[in-house]
């Protein structure tokens, strides 16, 4: 039977166009170990722009994730935004679920493409990896941003009830939905003011998830399961780099806590700022304050004010 018309694929061809016309190229990079990683890279360099790796988080491809961002940092940086693993046309056939295995692919598919000096900014799971990236590869990474990352949570933390759902599998199905209802639930964890939920027709909500969600679903509910096995405090390096870390003040994916920890773990190196009246999908919810903190960081090189209460949008 011939599939219907797709809001998602038609959206996705959007954002792709969009891409292209902004400057940015679609490439495929085999590192030749079994891994294929797919990534948007200019058309055309500019040695006199700085570099700056943008990478997404669980959800969506990459397209749907920075395709408000890209097109306003694009002027000031030469933009490189790789799908993840399991996301996109990115995948392995090798066993690794590790965010430092992510971090590592990253990278090189940034050496394949003759970056040498870049910034990041890593949003959610993309965080994780980007946080990773920073540690392993310190002399290459110059300033970053965490975006609502529990970089610091500890296996621990599950049993000890920090989360909204402590219970890792039944975090999965939600993190990793495949029905309209799991969509839902998500939508409702990410924003601080969902709409009415319950009247998105579950005819968009299954298209969305048919096209996004449906290839790779136990490899990435691994990734999600590999994120605090044996994990400690005392095990996460201290990255050197200059640090931005936002957060939203009502996240209820991974608590404002671990902000605070994250911070506390990094010292005067790093900043936190707290985006007042948004949860985990700030950048949804706050665009204008989300674009504005990641300029004054990464373009104008201000560090933020020492306070790390919720600041208002303007």
């Amino acid at each position: 039977m011939t599939r219907c018309f797709s809001l998602t694929e038609a959206k996705n061809w959007c954002y792709r166009s969009s891409f292209i016309k902004s400057g940015l190229r679609s490439t495929i990079t085999d590192l030749q170990d079994g891994t294929i990683m797919h990534c948007w890279v200019p058309k055309t360099r500019i040695d006199s722009k700085p570099n700056l790796l943008l990478i997404h988080g669980l959800g969506a491809n990459a397209l749907w994730q920075w395709s408000d961002i890209f097109r306003q940092m694009i002027r000031y940086f030469n933009i490189f935004i790789p799908d993840l693993l399991f996301f996109g046309d990115s995948y392995t056939t090798r066993p690794e679920r590790s965010e430092s295995f992510q971090a590592q692919c990253i990278m090189r598919v940034m050496e394949a493409n003759s970056v040498r000096k870049l910034s990041l900014v890593g949003l959610s799971y993309g965080g994780f990896v980007g946080y990773s990236l920073a540690a392993q590869f310190s002399e290459a990474v110059e300033r970053v941003v965490i975006c609502c990352a529990g970089v610091c949570m500890e296996e621990k933390d599950l049993k000890e009830r920090v989360f909204k759902v402590s219970d890792l599998e039944e975090a999965a199905r939600i993190l990793v939905p495949q029905t309209p209802e799991k969509l839902r639930e998500l939508m409702g964890f990410s924003l601080f003011k969902p709409p009415p939920l319950r009247l998105i027709p579950s005819c968009l909500l299954a298209d969305f998830i048919d096209v996004m969600c449906t290839e790779y679903t136990e490899e990435k509910k691994e990734l999600i399961l590999a994120i605090p096995r044996d994990r400690k405090i005392s095990d996460i390096p201290r990255i050197s780099q200059p640090t931005l870390i936002l957060w939203g003040e009502y996240d209820q994916v991974f608590p404002l806590e671990l902000g605070h920890r994250l911070k506390r773990h990094l010292g005067d190196n790093a900043h936190l700022v707290v985006i007042k009246d948004a949860g985990h999908a700030f950048n949804v919810e706050k665009p204008k304050e989300y674009y504005r903190h990641l300029k004054s960081f990464l373009v104008d090189l201000r560090t933020p004010p020492g306070s790390s209460e919720p600041t208002s949008q303007e």
